[in-house]
C-alpha cells in the first residue's frame, strides 16, 4: 500500500515537473499593431501566420495579439517598440516616420507597384539588399505593400486634375504628401486609424486609402465617392508595411524555434501576405458598391497629367537618396524592372 502510495506520489511529481519544464520552453510573443482586430492584416495574415508558427513549433511558439494600439503608444511609435522591445513583434508603416526610411519611400513612389503579390518580394529583395542600415534596430520578418490606394472623397469625385484644387486630402506618407502637392490638393498626413473622424468632421475632404482597409474602418459609410486609376496601370500610390522582431528576442530563442520564424519569414511569405491584401480589394470595393456609393474610373485622356506629376516627385526622391550616398537611380530602375518582370508570373 505505501509502495502503491509511494509511486503515485512520484508520478504526480514527475507530471508537475514535466509540466513546468514545458510551461517554461514556451516562448509568448507579443504581437501589436495599429489596426483593429476587424482588419485585413489582423483576421488575414497576423492570427493564421501566429496559428502557422504556433502549428510548426508543436504548440512552443504562441502569440498574444494587441490590436488598435492596445499596448500603448501611436502608429509612428511601432517601428521603435519593436527596437526596445515594448513589443516583440509589430506590424507598421515605416513611411510614418518620414524621412528615416529612404530607400524604403522608393516603393511609395507614384506609379511604380502594380498587384501587392507581385510586388511585395520585390520590396523584401530590395529593402533587404540596400536598406539594410534602415531596418538595423529590428529584425525584418516580412516586408509587403497593399492593394493599392484610391481615393475616396465626401462631397465631389475627382475626375480631372482641375478637382484637385482646394480639395484637403489625406495623405498617408511622405510621398503621397508631395504627390498631391503636385496635382494641386493640400494633402494632410495622417495614420489609417485617425481617417473616419477626419473625413466625418470635414477635417479632410478626402483620404488617399486602399480598398482592403475601407471597411475596417467604415470609411465606405462616410464617404460618397471612390476614384480609381485603371488597373492596367502601376498603382496610383502604395504604403510598405514591415512586420518586424525585436532582434534579441529572436537570437534568445532556440535553434529550432529560430529555424520555425525563419520559415515564416523573407521572399516567399512576403508574396503571401500581398496576394492576401490584393484579395482584401475585392471585398472592400463591393462594400462602397453595395452601399450605392459612385465609383469613377480615371479615363486614358486624362492619365498622362497624373504620370507626369508622379514623374516630378520620383525626380526628387533619387536627387534627395542620391544625396545621402546611395545608387537612387539604379535602385529604382531595378526594382521597377524586378516588377514588371512578375506582370503574369
Amino acid at each position: 500500500m505505501n509502495f502503491k502510495r509511494n509511486a503515485v506520489a512520484l508520478a504526480t511529481l514527475w507530471g508537475s515537473l514535466a509540466g513546468a519544464a514545458v510551461a517554461a520552453d514556451e516562448v509568448v510573443l507579443k504581437v501589436h499593431h495599429f489596426l483593429p482586430p476587424s482588419a485585413t492584416a489582423h483576421k488575414n495574415f497576423i492570427e493564421p501566420w501566429c496559428a502557422k508558427i504556433a502549428a510548426e513549433s508543436a504548440g512552443r511558439l504562441k502569440c498574444q495579439i494587441y490590436p488598435a494600439m492596445s499596448l500603448g503608444g501611436t502608429p509612428p511609435q511601432l517601428f521603435d517598440q519593436a527596437k526596445d522591445g515594448i513589443a516583440d513583434i509589430v506590424w507598421t508603416v515605416p513611411g510614418y516616420q518620414g524621412g528615416r526610411f529612404p530607400v524604403t519611400e522608393l516603393f511609395e513612389l507614384p506609379f511604380i507597384t502594380r498587384s501587392a503579390e507581385r510586388s511585395s518580394p520585390v520590396v523584401w529583395n530590395i529593402l533587404t539588399k540596400y536598406a539594410g542600415d534602415e531596418y538595423k534596430p529590428v529584425k525584418p520578418l516580412i516586408f509587403h505593400v497593399h492593394d493599392g490606394a484610391q481615393l475616396h472623397t465626401t462631397s465631389k469625385p475627382i475626375k480631372v486634375l482641375a478637382d484637385f484644387q482646394g480639395m484637403k486630402l489625406r495623405a498617408p506618407t511622405r510621398q503621397s504628401t508631395r504627390l498631391l502637392k503636385e496635382l494641386g490638393a493640400t494633402p494632410i498626413g495622417m495614420p489609417a486609424p485617425q481617417v473616419t473622424e477626419a473625413l466625418s468632421k470635414g477635417v479632410v475632404d478626402g483620404a488617399m486609402l486602399p480598398w482592403e482597409v475601407v471597411p475596417p474602418l467604415k470609411v465606405h459609410e462616410v464617404v460618397k465617392f471612390h476614384t480609381e486609376t485603371d488597373e492596367s496601370m502601376p498603382m496610383l500610390s502604395n504604403t510598405v508595411f514591415v512586420f518586424a522582431m525585436n532582434p534579441a528576442r529572436y537570437e534568445k530563442l532556440p535553434p529550432e524555434l529560430k529555424k520555425v520564424i525563419d520559415a515564416n519569414s523573407g521572399v516567399e511569405a512576403s508574396a503571401w501576405v500581398g496576394k492576401v491584401f490584393d484579395e482584401a480589394r475585392v471585398v472592400g470595393r463591393k462594400q462602397a458598391q453595395e452601399r450605392g456609393n459612385v465609383m469613377y474610373e480615371v479615363p486614358a485622356a486624362e492619365r498622362t497629367g497624373w504620370l507626369v506629376a508622379g514623374e516630378r516627385v520620383a525626380a526628387q526622391w533619387v536627387e534627395e537618396t542620391a544625396a545621402k550616398g546611395l545608387p537612387a537611380k539604379d535602385i529604382l530602375a531595378e526594382a521597377k524592372a524586378a516588377i514588371n518582370a512578375r506582370q503574369g508570373h
